[in-house]
């Protein structure tokens, strides 16, 4: 008996370049909400993103793996494109851009042998990179497109209640904090893709329905960070804010729908999948509550990340198994 890891072993029409653009589709309806926000500077730094990585990606091919099967054709430096453009602020400049591409697509992806070897989700990693190099840049956010035109900016809700804690006041003193119904729709400051909850929860559904991914891990994902904060709120509603509040404020939804997910840097067992998740919601909701930063789900998925091939030991399935069962 063969323990299988690694690659689907069975023969399915859903192929790689399938999955792929039901992904790009998927993620139309957060680039729609964004060029209405943001203006057209929204689409131009998705555009730019996502022709650097093609770009990028067809050279490091052509010119150092010397092979002809580009696998730009796929759409996976496409998705990583836009996932990277989805999280950074409008109002970036456009060498960041080139930058954070060459970092996600040449080091996180390529140098790892290219789709399905890397270890780390290549977007988060090209975002972090710009957020640790260029904190200035990455932390200056247009609320609309209006304000993103005169170069006005803002804080994120997440900004806003972080200050607001430490510098000691409590819930109920904090101003400025946006309704649930503007994060909800994305009358808010933020990244590109983390401002419309809405839009990232219609594209999760469409991945569902395509069976693209499960429910595991974006729900519970989601549900860890909804208990874990809930708790604390439970116990001190003046100190700690609504769970719902930290569901459709930052880039939860946009990780837990789009990034948790990818496939690569996923684990393959259901049981894996809940303890990545579950560790996912919590490393996040340690760091918006109690860490300088006041986002934490990239940094929470690259570390859940390093531990995939330690959760893909866990019950692996058995080659042979459900034939057994039939």
């Amino acid at each position: 008996m063969y323990t299988v890891s690694a690659s689907p072993h069975i023969h399915s029409r859903q192929g790689v370049n399938r999955i792929m653009y039901d992904v790009i589709i998927a993620l139309m309806p957060a680039l729609v909400v964004s060029i209405i926000f943001f203006g057209l500077s929204a689409l131009f730094i998705t555009l730019l993103s996502v022709f650097s990585c093609v770009v990028i990606e067809f050279c490091i091919h052509k010119f150092l793996f010397k092979r002809t099967d580009f696998s730009v054709k796929d759409g996976s430096a496409v998705i990583t494109g836009m996932l990277l453009a989805f999280n950074v602020p409008s109002s970036v400049p456009w060498w960041m851009i080139i930058i954070g591409s060459v970092v996600a697509i040449g080091i996180a992806k390529m140098s790892f042998g290219g789709i399905g070897n890397n270890i780390f989700n290549p977007a988060l990693i090209g975002r972090v990179f710009l957020l640790i190099s260029f904190p200035v840049e990455m932390t200056q956010w247009p609320t609309n497109s209006f304000n993103a035109v005169d170069g006005i900016t803002g804080p994120t809700p997440l900004a806003l209640l972080k200050d607001g804690i430490m510098s000691g006041k409590n819930i109920l003193q904090i101003k400025g904090l946006p309704e649930y119904q503007d994060m909800f729709f994305g009358n808010i400051g933020g990244s590109l893709g983390e401002i419309s909850a809405l839009a990232i929860i219609i594209g999760g559904i469409y991945l569902l329905v395509r069976k693209v991914i499960t429910w595991h891990i974006p729900i519970i994902v989601l549900v860890s960070m909804f208990v874990f904060s809930g708790i604390f709120y439970l116990a001190n509603p003046y100190m700690y804010i609504n769970p719902l509040f930290h569901l459709l404020s930052g880039g939860a939804m946009l990780g837990a729908w789009f990034m948790a997910t990818d496939m690569a840097t996923s684990p393959m067992t259901i049981k894996g999948q809940i303890i990545f998740a579950i560790g996912i919601g919590v490393i996040t909701m340690v760091i918006r509550m109690f860490g300088a930063y006041p986002e934490g789900i990239s940094f929470a998925i690259l570390l859940m990340n390093a531990l995939v091939p330690l959760l893909n030991k866990i019950s692996p399935e058995r080659y042979g198994n459900n034939l057994k069962k039939k």
